[in-house]
C-alpha cells in the first residue's frame, strides 16, 4: 500500500489538529476543518489505510485516530511546512545577545531561558564542552581590595573564567602585573596535562617574592580547567512540561522529574546525534526509557569547527515540530556567532 496525494493530506490534517487539541481525531472533524474535497466516509477509508500502515493509531477509549511515532516521523520528514520566525521573535532574540560582554554562564543561562519562552515546552543547553585539552590563553591579576585580588584565566576556547584570591597588603597593581606577566609568558597555550614540574619551578624561582600567594594562584588554574572539562547542562522551563495533557498522569511527571536531576544522563540525551545539524529524535527513537513518549529536538554549537555544546528542546511528541525546529535551528546560529565574537 502506497502513501498517495490524498493519504499524505489526511495524515497532514490528523497530525496538525492532534497537536492543536490533544483530542483523537475523527473524520468527521478532518472533513469539517481541513475542506479536502472528500466525503467523511472517504476520509474514513483513508484513515483506515493509514492505521493499517501504522501511521495513526486509536485509543481504546475513542473512536478517532491520533497520531503514532511512525507518523510523526513521516512528517517531519516529508510532510511538514518549514515555518519562519515571526519578526517579534527576532526582536526578542537579537535584543537578547546585543551585550558583548556577557559572560559564558549569562549567555547559557539566557539561552535556555528564550528557548523555554519561545517554544513552551523545556530546555536544555549544555554549556561548552571544554576538554581537558582546553589551553591557557591569557591570565591577568587585577587587584580589588588591601587584600583581595582577582584572577582572571581566558581559556583559547573563549571562555573566561575568575576568582577572588587573598594577598598581602603590601602587594600592589604593580606587583600583580609582574606576576601576570610572568605567568603568561611561561603558561600560555599550555593546558594542565602539559605544565609540567619543571615549569612550575621555573616559576617559583621568578616569582619568590609572590610565593604567599603562587600556591593558591596555581591551585586555582588546576581547579578552573578541571572544572572546565566539566560538561554543565542548563534546564529552562522545567515545568512548562507538567503543563501538558500528556502529564498529568504522576507517575508520568515522576519519571520525567527524576530524569532531569540526572545531569550524566541529559547530556548523554544532548549529545545522541547521529548527523551534524538539528536532530529530531520522537518517542521510542530516544534511547532513554524516560522519555519514549517524549521528542528531543537538538543542534550543537560550534567554535571554529570544534563543537562547544549542544542546545535541545524537550516535548511530548504531540509537539509544534515546524516552529520547535526553526526556533532551535536559529537559536543554535546565534550562538555560533555570540561565541565566535
Amino acid at each position: 500500500m502506497k502513501m498517495n496525494d490524498r493519504k499524505k493530506k489526511v495524515l497532514a490534517a490528523i497530525i496538525q489538529d492532534y497537536i492543536q487539541t490533544a483530542e483523537p481525531v475523527g473524520s468527521r472533524t478532518i472533513s469539517r476543518k481541513y475542506k479536502l474535497g472528500v466525503s467523511p466516509a472517504t476520509i474514513r477509508n483513508e484513515m483506515a489505510d493509514l492505521e493499517e500502515l501504522g501511521f495513526i493509531e486509536q485509543p481504546h477509549t475513542s473512536a478517532g485516530r491520533v497520531p503514532s511515532d511512525i507518523g510523526y516521523r513521516y512528517y517531519v520528514d516529508y510532510l511538514m511546512e518549514p515555518e519562519q520566525l515571526t519578526p517579534d521573535q527576532e526582536e526578542l532574540i537579537e535584543s537578547s545577545y546585543k551585550d558583548k560582554s556577557q559572560e559564558i554562564g549569562r549567555i547559557i543561562t539566557r539561552t535556555g531561558q528564550l528557548l523555554s519562552r519561545m517554544t513552551n515546552y523545556t530546555s536544555m543547553v549544555m554549556a561548552p564542552r571544554r576538554e581537558k585539552t582546553a589551553s591557557i590563553k591569557h591570565i591577568q591579576l587585577v587587584h580589588m581590595m588591601p587584600t583581595q585580588a582577582m584572577v582572571i584565566m581566558v581559556l583559547d576556547t573563549g571562555v573566561v573564567q575568575h576568582q577572588l584570591i587573598e594577598v598581602a597588603e603590601n602587594i600592589t597593581q604593580a606587583d600583580l602585573e609582574q606576576v601576570s606577566k610572568v605567568l603568561n609568558a611561561k603558561l600560555s597555550g599550555l593546558n594542565m596535562e602539559r605544565i609540567k614540574l619543571t615549569i612550575l619551578s621555573e616559576i617559583y624561582l621568578e616569582m619568590a617574592k609572590y610565593r604567599t600567594f603562587m600556591d593558591v594562584a596555581l591551585e586555582l588554574l588546576h581547579e578552573q580547567q578541571e572544572a572546565a572539562s566539566e560538561e554543565k547542562i542548563y534546564l529552562g522551563g522545567l515545568y512548562n512540561m507538567l503543563n501538558q495533557p500528556e502529564f498529568h498522569n504522576i507517575e508520568k511527571v515522576k519519571t520525567l522529574l527524576s530524569l532531569l536531576e540526572q545531569e550524566k544522563m541529559l547530556q548523554e540525551i544532548l549529545l545522541d546525534k547521529k548527523h551534524d545539524g538539528i536532530s529530531v529524535r520522537i518517542g521510542v527513537e530516544n534511547n532513554c526509557d524516560q522519555i519514549k513518549d517524549c521528542t528531543m529536538v537538538t543542534a550543537t554549537y560550534q567554535l571554529d569547527d570544534q563543537v562547544l555544546g549542544s542546545i535541545g528542546v524537550l516535548g511530548p511528541t504531540r509537539m509544534e515540530y515546524a516552529k520547535v525546529i526553526t526556533i532551535v535551528d536559529h537559536m543554535a546560529r546565534i550562538l555560533n556567532k555570540v561565541m565566535d565574537k
